[in-house]
Parts: structure tokens; C-alpha cells; sequence
């Protein structure tokens, strides 16, 4: 009896080495490497985008230079793959990426059919609707019989049905895989109606000729919690890219910032040090290095530094925090603790 449970015991041990290798896949193979492949959008501002430089940009390209800097210790040793809403899970499926941060809302089926693992909400946002001033309406119930541009492959298809067939409203959809070609497929006059994310809104709404002859509906018709994903199967890939995401968040809570990261380094506060490095092997523990935190903040600031500067009020964007505003100010960004 002895003999067979020393034998099941052995057994059960390999299974859990063999295990243990498969889950660490993603992050050897990113080390080995030298980078992290980043998936992100074609082209949204404050998301995703590259500025006249060829240099990319956007809260999204920011968490991708974080999980970067996390593991190397420099944010830069990030290729980006610009990817269309149709393009994007195949390329995570397909291993072309190691991390999709896209603008990609987080839903039931990506996360069973499509066998996503999403890291966490870097932005809570809603679908809404942009249309010309000139055209005289002040409500999405007033657009029944109208053209409405929306791109494919995207949830926002089946949210714009929805609420029409809700309301018993007509219309007439034109479907356009590149969001830029339904940007000016709706500037050229081809459509009544733009809808979309309303951070793509406000995004889409600067690349118009006019913009400020646009307005953006006060209707949020769906919930679009949007965030990095991952493929599922790598559970220590899973939780590197989920911690960097609470990293950022806690560090806004401590008043951890990219000016101020290594003096916060030695704060009296046993948390902040838990979270910088200093105390603790946490970083260990997930195949980090000890300050994989304090160097993803270092790279590009905590998360309402990354917000502000790129959609926030100070930005072209000009978006109050809202709902992305810290559990503590009244918002929905929350992260558990380091301990």
C-alpha cells in the first residue's frame, strides 16, 4: 500500500511539474525573447494610435509598455501589431500575440467560445450614438429610419439591434470593418448616425472635418467593461498581466507616482513597500523581478497618470474620470492588495 501511494504521489508530483511548465509558456517564451507582442487598435486616439513620429500612443499601448517594463525593467521592449476588430482574436488565438489591449470589451462568449482570459477593466465605457448638430435631433429614440455607420466584428452590432428592435425604432446599418473607413464613411455624409464606444466617440470625433459641428447623444445604451486579454491555459501569464493592471491602480491609491516611485520606495507604509518590493517576495512568486511594480509605474505612471494623459480632461479627449474613477473617489477602479 505504501509502494502505491509513493507511486501516486510521484505521479501527481510530475503532473504538477508538467503543469507548472505548460503555465509558465508565455513568460519564458517572452523573456527568451527579449519582448512583449502587443496587439492594439489600428488607430483610435487615446487608446491606440501613432502620433506623426511613427511613435505609439494610447492608454492601451501604456498597460502593454507597463507589463514590459514589469518583467524587463524597460518599457520600450514592446513591438506593436496594429490589428482590426475582426483581426484581433485570431492573432491572440493564433499566438501572433502575447497581449491584446485593444478597446476590447469583456463578455461571456470571448471568454468561453473564443477561450479569452480577460485581466481586469482598464476602461468602464458604453456604446452611444454621434451625429451632426445640423441634423436637429437630441435623443437616439429620435433616429428611427436613420443610416447608422458601426463597425464589424464588434459587440457594438448586436447592441445597436438590440436597442432599435427594443424601442421599435427602424434603420438601415452600414458595416465597415476598419473603424477609420467608418469614420469617414459617416464624415462624408454616407451616414446619419456614427455609433460606437463612446470613448471611440470622442476619439472619431477629432478626425472629422468639423468636429465641432458633431454631437454625441446622452443615451449609453450597453455596459462595455474594456480591458487586456490573454489566452487562456497560462495561468502565470494570466496573473502577471492581471497584476501589472491592480499595480497601477494601487499605486494611484498610495499616491505612488512615476516622479515619486523611488523614494516611495522606503515609505513608513508597509503596503506601499509589499507593493514596490522592498518587503516581501511577491515578485518572485509570479517570475518577476522584486520591483516589477515600481518599474511599470516608472515606465509610464500609475493609472490615473496613464488616464489623464491620454483621455482625460487635459488631453484632446477631454474625459472626466466618471465611472473610471478610484473605489475611494467614487468610481469603479478597484485592485486587491499586495500582501
Amino acid at each position: 500500500m505504501k509502494l502505491k501511494l509513493l507511486t501516486a504521489a510521484l505521479c501527481l508530483s510530475a503532473l504538477g511539474v508538467a503543469a507548472g511548465t505548460a503555465s509558465a509558456q508565455t513568460l519564458a517564451a517572452t523573456k527568451e525573447r527579449g519582448t512583449v507582442r502587443c496587439g492594439v487598435n489600428t488607430g483610435l486616439p487615446g487608446f491606440g494610435y501613432q502620433k506623426d513620429d511613427g511613435e505609439w500612443a494610447g492608454l492601451d499601448v501604456d498597460y502593454c509598455r507597463a507589463i514590459a517594463a514589469a518583467i524587463f525593467g524597460d518599457g520600450t521592449k514592446v513591438p506593436f501589431t496594429p490589428l482590426s476588430a475582426v483581426q484581433r482574436f485570431p492573432a491572440l488565438q493564433n499566438n501572433e500575440v502575447d497581449v491584446l489591449a485593444r478597446n476590447t470589451t469583456w463578455t461571456m462568449s470571448r471568454d468561453t467560445a473564443l477561450g479569452l482570459d480577460f485581466a481586469g477593466v482598464n476602461y468602464y465605457d458604453g456604446q452611444g450614438f454621434m451625429v451632426r448638430e445640423a441634423l436637429g435631433v437630441n435623443s437616439a429614440l429620435q433616429l428611427s429610419g436613420a443610416t447608422v455607420c458601426v463597425q464589424s466584428g464588434t459587440t457594438t452590432e448586436l447592441n445597436l439591434a438590440d436597442y432599435f428592435r427594443a424601442n421599435n425604432l427602424e434603420y438601415n446599418p452600414v458595416v465597415i470593418e476598419s473603424q477609420a473607413d467608418v469614420n469617414a464613411a459617416y464624415d462624408s455624409g454616407r451616414c446619419d448616425a456614427l455609433t460606437t464606444d463612446a470613448s471611440g466617440l470622442y476619439a472619431s470625433r477629432l478626425e472629422l472635418g468639423n468636429p465641432d459641428e458633431h454631437i454625441v447623444l446622452p443615451e449609453i445604451i450597453s455596459k462595455e467593461p474594456l480591458g487586456p486579454a490573454v489566452r487562456q491555459g497560462d495561468p502565470q501569464w494570466f496573473d502577471v498581466v492581471k497584476w501589472v493592471h491592480f499595480a497601477l491602480l494601487n499605486a494611484e491609491e498610495f499616491g505612488i507616482t512615476q516622479a515619486n516611485v523611488e523614494e516611495m520606495k522606503t515609505s513608513d507604509n508597509v503596503e506601499i513597500r509589499r507593493l514596490l518590493g522592498t518587503e516581501g517576495t511577491f515578485g518572485a512568486d509570479a517570475g518577476l523581478p522584486a520591483d516589477w511594480a515600481a518599474q511599470a509605474v516608472k515606465a509610464v505612471g500609475n493609472y490615473g497618470e496613464m488616464f489623464e494623459r491620454n483621455v482625460g480632461t487635459g488631453s484632446p479627449l477631454g474625459i472626466a474620470r466618471g465611472q473610471n474613477a478610484l473605489w475611494t473617489n467614487g468610481g469603479l477602479q478597484y485592485a486587491p492588495p499586495v500582501r
